[in-house]
């Protein structure tokens, strides 16, 4: 599968999240232009010889693909198919991915308001701008007592969509947020876009 990143509309760079207001998020999402591949059926050809790793590293041919820019383009063309699978497509071919574990990883999170008000940005390793709320819900895993595995949903059917695993940075910092405001009696978690988020007991 060949592509053009120049012929692809995607997202232009973002800055760290530091420098990122609510409304400047807001502007990014909006003028993020994803192809529509839920949209496109084209054939099954086989299988892409791409990988992607459990720390969200992608290869092809068993060699890391050093540019991000190609990362990032090969990102805008990910689905999930209903069986589970990941596929990468555009209109005329259908290509298997391997996945390891989440396709995506966040590795920023900056928090607006505080409480009910708050609103959690994040911020994908590809620069995509993704704000946790009912859309883009939290979820827990847990391979190991007491060590969770938390999960960003991104794009497509929540359960069954692209998702993103939190880095562990930014889980640090949204379990000190959660910690500083956990009311006597009230279950851990955070609130963001007007959604509870509880963290795993």
């Amino acid at each position: 599968m060949t592509a053009d990143p120049a012929d692809t509309p995607i997202r232009r760079e973002l800055p760290s999240l530091a420098g990122l207001s609510l409304a400047d998020a807001a502007r990014a999402l909006a003028e993020k232009r994803l192809p529509p591949v839920d949209a496109w059926n084209p054939p099954h050809c086989g299988h892409s010889d791409m990988r992607i790793a459990r720390d969200g590293t992608w290869f092809h041919g068993g060699t890391p693909i050093g540019r991000p820019a190609l990362v990032r383009l090969f990102s805008t063309i990910l689905r999930r198919e209903p069986d589970g699978r990941f596929v990468l497509v555009t209109p005329v071919e259908k290509l298997d991915i391997d996945v390891e574990d989440a396709p995506l990883v966040a590795v920023e999170v900056k928090s607006e308001g505080q409480g009910r008000e708050r609103d959690l940005l994040f911020r994908l390793a590809t620069d995509e701008i993704v704000i946790a709320g009912p859309d883009h819900p939290l979820r827990f895993a847990s391979e190991l007592p007491g060590v969770p595995r938390p999960y960003l949903h991104v794009r497509g059917r929540i359960g069954n969509g692209i998702e993103a695993l939190i880095g562990r940075g930014a889980f640090y910092e949204l379990a000190e947020w959660a910690l500083a405001e956990q009311a006597d009696g009230q279950p851990l978690g955070l609130w963001s876009g007007g959604a509870f988020f509880a963290f795993p007991a």
